[in-house]
């Protein structure tokens, strides 16, 4: 994978509170998994962006090498690699997530 590409991810996890590198977009997710985590991300009113691996192949994959987690989506908060969907679903299920992100100053205003 390029450097320019690490680089360019590394950027955008700094440059975001909250980013979420998924399949899809929030409006529109393209794969089951990303949809969880939009939906969780929704209930709880914390504001992000996301970015949309399908448009770019060497993001898709870079993104990978970046975090060494082999799978999409994936949630960064405050430049912290926070996991996928089974482990977002999990700490949401369990009251973990949303301490997660007042912890981190992560304002939220639930549904």
């Amino acid at each position: 994978m390029s450097d320019d590409v690490q680089k360019s991810i590394g950027e955008a996890v700094k440059a975001n509170d909250v980013l979420l590198f998924m399949k899809g977009t929030p409006t529109f997710p393209q794969c089951g998994f990303s949809s969880v985590v939009v939906q969780v991300l929704d209930y709880l009113g914390v504001e992000y962006q996301a970015v949309n691996v399908l448009e770019d192949q060497d993001v898709r994959e870079g993104i990978k090498a970046f975090s060494d987690w082999p799978t999409i989506p994936q949630l960064y908060v405050k430049g912290e690699f926070v996991g996928g969907c089974d482990i977002i679903k999990e700490m949401f299920e369990a009251g973990e997530l949303k301490e997660f992100m007042a912890e981190k100053g992560i304002a939220m205003e639930a549904a």
